[in-house]
């Protein structure tokens, strides 16, 4: 995949509603609609690329900023509907649509994370310590065991890209981390939603002690 902020191509595109991917996630898809099974059989014959984007179902629109994926295995199922496994690979902003039917491709430019001129390791140092605090309280909380992967990455950018995939039931938050093109203004977000969950969740365990 190219990293030039520059390049720029034709990608055909998948909107998908309240689901945001980003570079290094895995996302599987269960692809039933006639358009998509075109789409995807298309691609299983090129590169195995294709955009997602965030489709808002209050504006029926896609956003502009997405991710591509990557086709790592897929599944035809008999009645012809596929099963398949993605990975997140580059994130891209629509500049224009090439054509909307059978299914939507747009002309889209590649865009990554400036770089960035501070040591941004205490930053990482913090926000890993927030998600491990995070993740002590709910096991706390739900007297269950949470074990945080092996895989976790430790550079910054791949942390926030990490960090923002897996935050629970957000859209919204999540689109708004994966347009910025700061790691440093990412992580900072992150640390801030990562601080109040952990302040909620230490007044809920506080609350539940005293309570037993």
């Amino acid at each position: 995949m190219p990293s030039s902020s520059l390049a720029v191509r034709e990608l055909p595109l998948f909107p998908l509603p309240e689901l945001v991917l980003f570079p290094g996630a895995h996302l599987p898809l269960h692809i039933f609609e006639f358009r998509y099974r075109i789409m995807m059989n298309t691609i299983l014959q090129g590169d195995r690329s294709f955009g997602v984007l965030m489709f808002d179902p209050d504006t029926e629109k896609p956003a502009r900023i997405g991710c591509s994926a990557e086709i790592l295995h897929s599944q035809r199922l008999p009645d012809d509907r596929m099963k398949m496994l993605t990975i997140g690979k580059q994130r891209f902003r629509v500049l224009d649509y090439v054509r909307e039917k059978p299914y939507r491709v747009g002309l889209v430019e590649w865009i990554d994370d400036q770089p960035s001129e501070q040591d941004l390791s205490s930053l990482v140092g913090e926000v890993d310590q927030l998600l491990r605090d995070v993740v002590q309280l709910s096991a706390k909380l739900t007297s269950r065991e949470v074990e945080l992967p092996n895989n976790i990455p430790t550079l910054p950018r791949e942390l926030s890209y990490w960090i923002a995939s897996n935050l629970y039931d957000a859209a919204d938050e999540q689109q708004a981390l994966l347009e910025m093109v700061s790691t440093g203004n990412r992580l900072e977000r992150e640390a801030e939603i990562l601080m109040t969950t952990r302040n909620h969740l230490a007044a809920r365990t506080a609350l539940k002690d005293v309570l037993e």
